[in-house]
């Protein structure tokens, strides 16, 4: 680490059990971020400001005037851009040390199996059900820490899944069978200001993974309520009977 990387990220580096080896941690560490609208724009924005070496983000959208009441790393500029574009430009004024691969199409099947095996953690920023329970399949095969976070209305949450061998998937809390795919910020609305909440813990969150620091959500699933601004968190179990990661 050179002495402007040291300047760079010192706010960390003081921190005593994060230190230059959580720091180190954060510069090695690839990341594949799914989604690149309200949570995936603060997600990537922090790990970039944080020193991740390599982030990946994966979307086959562009911007609409729709999306800048919360999406942060678009602007009026960038209406009809693809969205992994100008996240990426975004990204690269606030750490142009960094590597970012802008994926410009909808994972799935084997790209999605390959990307998923190139990178230590996956966040899924995405904005419906399909996509996330493929992302969780490839995720719990490969053993590959997922960092899923949501936001609907003035209702966000968050939770790690696949930390361990131990630890519940997404399909032990959810199961397989579509939710309604009609539940989506487009139809029914959401709050600016939350999805920039969620989307900068599941920044958090992936921190703490890569560098091993603190205690993440592993087995556990926070609630927001916006409205009130009540936090929940409920404690997840591992089902027996899941058929996506207990066998």
């Amino acid at each position: 680490m050179n002495d402007e990387q040291l300047l760079r990220y010192s706010r960390h580096i003081l921190l005593g059990d994060f230190d230059l080896s959580g720091q180190e941690s954060l510069m090695r560490a690839r990341v594949l971020i799914v989604g690149a609208g309200g949570l995936g724009c603060p997600a990537a924005m922090y790990l970039a400001a944080s020193g991740v070496g390599y982030i990946a983000i994966a979307d086959d959208d562009v911007v609409d005037v729709s999306n800048l009441q919360r999406q942060v790393g678009h602007n009026t500029d960038d209406i009809g851009t693809p969205k992994v574009l100008s996240l990426s430009e975004t990204l690269r004024r606030i750490n142009p040390e960094i590597l970012i691969e802008p994926i410009l199409e909808r994972l799935q099947g084997e790209n999605l199996r390959k990307k998923i095996s190139q990178v230590d953690v996956v966040l899924d920023c995405s904005d419906n059900f399909s996509t996330r329970v493929a992302i969780n399949h490839v995720c719990a095969e490969l053993k590959k820490p997922l960092v899923s976070g949501a936001a609907i209305r003035a209702e966000g949450q968050i939770a790690v899944f696949n930390l361990h061998k131990d630890s519940p998937c997404y399909v032990c809390l959810y199961g397989e069978n579509p939710a309604d795919e009609n539940l989506t910020c487009s139809n029914s609305g959401v709050l600016a200001p939350l999805v920039g909440v969620i989307g900068s813990m599941q920044a958090l969150e992936a921190i703490k993974i890569i560098a091993s620091y603190g205690q993440a959500l592993d087995g556990r699933l926070v609630l927001l309520d916006a409205r009130s601004m009540e936090w929940r968190t409920l404690t997840l179990k591992k089902d027996p009977e899941c058929p996506v990661c207990s066998h």
